[in-house]
């Protein structure tokens, strides 16, 4: 594996330095979690359901259990008395042998010597059948998917107390700033816990061998640093890279995150991402978040395509990040390189210009990714 040394005029390209991460990379090892911890986290392979949900015929309504057979030709003003008395179910309860609807009660009449329908009935009317919901055979969780409220829901009814999950153990390492400033770190916390990681945070004091010492601390499945990554005389999270021979390249073509940096420590993925926020934002959506998908075995990621409300410019030579937020069936650009707090606010979604493109014109169907999913 080559190593680029930082340098202030060549940059490593996004899809070079994102080939470096991703070499060799592949899902941890899976892990049981219990269902109250797993919202958010990357469901992994399951054993599928040796049992059909519901087990058996259920009614979904209160009312009475019948053969819709019987009802045939029933209505208010011709109603069909009923040979076979009818049974009374709650929601809930198993059908009755021979039954295969439910009747609301005020639809049948049981006060004379013989029972009385008041309408017919389809098949499967007020029932839910054997496997209706899930059939055998099918998982009770969708592997590389976010565990969602949903997907509990279907965990705990096929009777799961807890699930497979891959989620990586990140070791986030915030270079500290001169005003001890931990608004990034913190941004960067959240979005990898978002993302189904593990996240433990700590801090490293701005020189060399503190950054280094602190790389080597832990086992983890991937480290994130933020700070220092610039090119001024305080900066030295790249030369603490290669002082442990981890450093891969610094400076990335990519803006905002030009001073990224990554690096490997034998197989473990290392990136140094800007002390900035907006620099910061663009290098984990382009760097960081495909190492985490890899690492959890998170599948599908896919944008959302609208056409351009307006035309957007781009350099060519280097990948820039443009904010767009959602405008009736269209993308508006907010910003594109430089991005303000109040951009980045404002955005409902992301999306990359390749280095290779001078933009795009107004009414161009671009797919750009969501910055507010869950």
């Amino acid at each position: 594996m080559s190593r680029t040394q930082p340098s202030n005029g060549t940059l490593t390209s996004l899809e070079s330095a994102l080939a470096e991460l991703l070499d060799g990379l592949a899902p941890v090892a899976l892990t049981s979690m219990p269902l109250l911890q797993a919202r958010g986290r990357i469901a992994a392979e399951m054993a599928a359901l040796a049992s059909p949900l519901p087990e058996r015929t259920r009614a979904v309504i209160d009312g009475w259990a019948l053969r819709s057979l019987d009802l045939a030709g029933a209505s208010l003003y011709s109603p069909v008395p009923l040979m076979n008395s009818p049974v009374w179910v709650e929601a809930g309860d198993a059908l009755p042998d021979g039954c295969d609807c439910v009747l609301d009660a005020d639809l049948v009449e049981c006060t004379g010597p013989i029972a009385q329908a008041f309408t017919d009935a389809i098949p499967g009317q007020g029932i839910r059948r054997a496997g209706e919901d899930i059939a055998a055979g099918r998982p009770a969780i969708i592997a590389g998917r976010p565990l969602l409220a949903v997907d509990l829901l279907a965990a705990r009814a096929a009777g799961f107390m807890s699930v497979a999950v891959h989620s990586p153990n990140v070791r986030l390492i915030d270079v500290a700033a001169s005003d001890d400033n931990l608004l990034t770190a913190e941004l960067i916390a959240e979005l990898m816990q978002a993302a189904g990681a593990r996240v433990s945070v700590e801090t490293a004091a701005r020189d060399a061998r503190s950054i280094t010492d602190t790389l080597d601390a832990h086992p983890c499945d991937l480290i994130v640093t933020v700070g220092g990554t610039g090119f001024g005389r305080s900066d030295v999270t790249s030369e603490a890279l290669t002082m442990c021979g981890a450093l891969i390249a610094h400076g990335i073509a990519l803006r905002p995150g030009r001073t990224a940096a990554i690096g490997k420590l034998g197989a473990l993925p290392i990136i140094s991402l800007p002390g900035a926020p907006d620099q910061a934002l663009a290098a984990y959506q382009t760097l960081v978040q495909p190492v985490l998908d890899r690492l959890t075995g998170r599948t599908g990621r896919s944008g959302t395509v609208l056409p351009l409300a307006r035309k957007i410019s781009s350099a060519v030579g280097i990948a820039e990040i443009a904010l767009v937020r959602q405008q009736q069936f269209t993308w508006l650009p907010l910003g594109v390189g430089d991005l303000s707090l109040d951009h980045i606010r404002m955005a409902d979604a992301w999306l990359l210009i390749a280095g290779d493109s001078e933009g795009y014109a107004a009414g161009t169907p671009v797919e750009a990714f969501s910055l507010r999913a869950a």
